[in-house]
């Protein structure tokens, strides 16, 4: 695992009135925090179970993130991701050798799929965040955020990751809240798929309603994770929402302060400071920028 830094930008502290420091994800090892939970997770198995291999699904910073570790390890992967995935991620994780299926978001259950490969070649199915051990792995994030925090003689006010499924900000909120109670940590999803902060304000899992659509294929689930949302409901301070155009200033204000590529999902934190979704006046805040796979034609666009 990379200990990813914890950076700063004097211009960007000036901006928003506040400490503003970002944990670079797209520094970790392909290019996303998700290597941290596939890695976690994959070393549980046991030797009987790695000859079986393993089959995931993903849009992809999860499918790049098994087919490394499986890579790694000499384990056969299978990937089943979406048609419409980023290309880089696709051919990403047929270069370390896993088998990709690819399929149809709207008339197929990459669910199905993927439970059927795993009986036919015997293979240990790990989820991209309803798992326990991938969430702990995620986890580590908030634990180096902690560490990093304490060694620069701070206590962070609040912590806002990217969610999707919910796995990362449920480890990185029980790393933080155990290690610090009174940070906060917020859930920031995209326009249209923010089902966590919907299912945070009602009690309960909620499912988003479809045919919507987003820059941020990595922030796509419809629901909370069943074991993600017990953990998020009792941590989380409180989801947050941003819509494409502020990813898009997120993108471009990561290039411009941190000279860092996002992926829009990865960005969606900092789109939700520069879009003053939070008072950070007078506190110190932290992002998460979750991931930088993102292909070089949408992402010089955006710029």
């Amino acid at each position: 695992m990379v200990r990813t830094p914890l950076l700063e930008s004097p211009s960007l502290n000036e901006r928003l009135g506040g400490r503003i420091l970002v944990k670079p994800e797209m520094l970790q090892r392909t290019g996303s925090f998700k290597f941290r939970g596939a890695c976690n997770r994959i070393l549980q198995l046991t030797p009987t179970e790695r000859r079986g291999g393993v089959v995931a699904w993903s849009s992809g910073n999860h499918a790049l993130a098994i087919s490394a570790v499986c890579a790694r390890l000499g384990i056969p992967a299978h990937i089943v991701m979406p048609e419409s995935a980023p290309q880089m991620k696709i051919e990403g994780a047929r270069r370390y050798g896993a088998k990709v299926r690819l399929y149809d978001r709207a008339t197929e259950s990459r669910e199905e799929i993927g439970a059927g490969i795993a009986e036919a070649e015997g293979g240990i199915i790990v989820p991209p965040y309803d798992d326990f051990d991938v969430m702990a792995g995620q986890g580590t994030v908030g634990l180096e955020i902690m560490e990093q925090c304490r060694e620069m003689g701070l206590v962070p006010d609040s912590v806002l990751s990217s969610a999707s499924g919910g796995g990362l900000v449920a480890g990185i909120a029980t790393a933080v809240r155990t290690l610090s109670p009174e940070t906060e940590v917020y859930s920031i999803e995209p326009a249209g798929f923010d089902d966590l902060a919907r299912s945070l304000a009602c009690g309960k899992r909620v499912e988003n309603t479809g045919g919507m659509s987003t820059l941020c294929d990595s922030l796509m689930a419809s629901t909370p994770g069943v074991l993600t949302f017990p953990v998020n409901q009792a941590l989380l301070a409180d989801g947050l929402v941003v819509n494409d155009t502020e990813i898009r200033v997120g993108m471009a204000g990561c290039f411009e302060h941190f000279k860092l590529v996002a992926e829009p999902g990865g960005a969606a934190p900092l789109a939700a400071m520069l879009s003053g979704k939070l008072d950070l006046r007078g506190k110190t805040t932290v992002a998460v920028l979750s991931g930088g796979n993102v292909d070089p034609a949408v992402y010089s666009g955006i710029l």
